[in-house]
């Protein structure tokens, strides 16, 4: 299989130069995505809207590729407060609680941008015939 590469045309993903999503192999891997609505370019205040906007990218980027939340292994969360941890993971709860991926949750000096309070990265296998 080849190497083939997912965008969300995101400003960020040409800035800076990566792919939101690498399919190599059976496995998707999906870069760390913020909270941003990418269709308007906004970011909500709250932590745990910000997952919920996450959580929509990823579902999105992962039927692009052929995979699906149900396919996630691995998940990393990095929240810039203590205090964005319990309602971030509820929000990964409702989303993965039948999944359970292999996880880890950081808490982090910053983000790319002072607005970001949550970022999320996941590993997928692609969904199988």
């Amino acid at each position: 299989m080849t190497r083939r590469l997912i965008s969300t045309g995101s400003p960020f993903e040409t800035a800076f130069g990566y792919s939101r999503a690498v399919i190599d192999g059976d496995l998707v891997f999906v870069s760390g995505t913020t909270g941003y609505d990418y269709v308007t370019m906004t970011l909500p205040e709250d932590a745990a809207e910000q997952a919920r906007n996450i959580f929509r990218t990823l579902e999105t980027v992962l039927a692009e590729a052929g995979a699906s939340l149900a396919g996630v292994v691995r998940a990393q969360y990095f929240v810039t407060d203590r205090a964005y941890c319990e309602p971030v993971l509820a929000v990964c709860g409702e989303v993965f609680r039948a999944v359970r991926p292999a996880a880890g949750i950081y808490v982090v000096a910053g983000l790319l941008q002072p607005e970001m309070k949550v970022e999320i990265e996941v590993t997928a296998r692609l969904a199988r015939p």
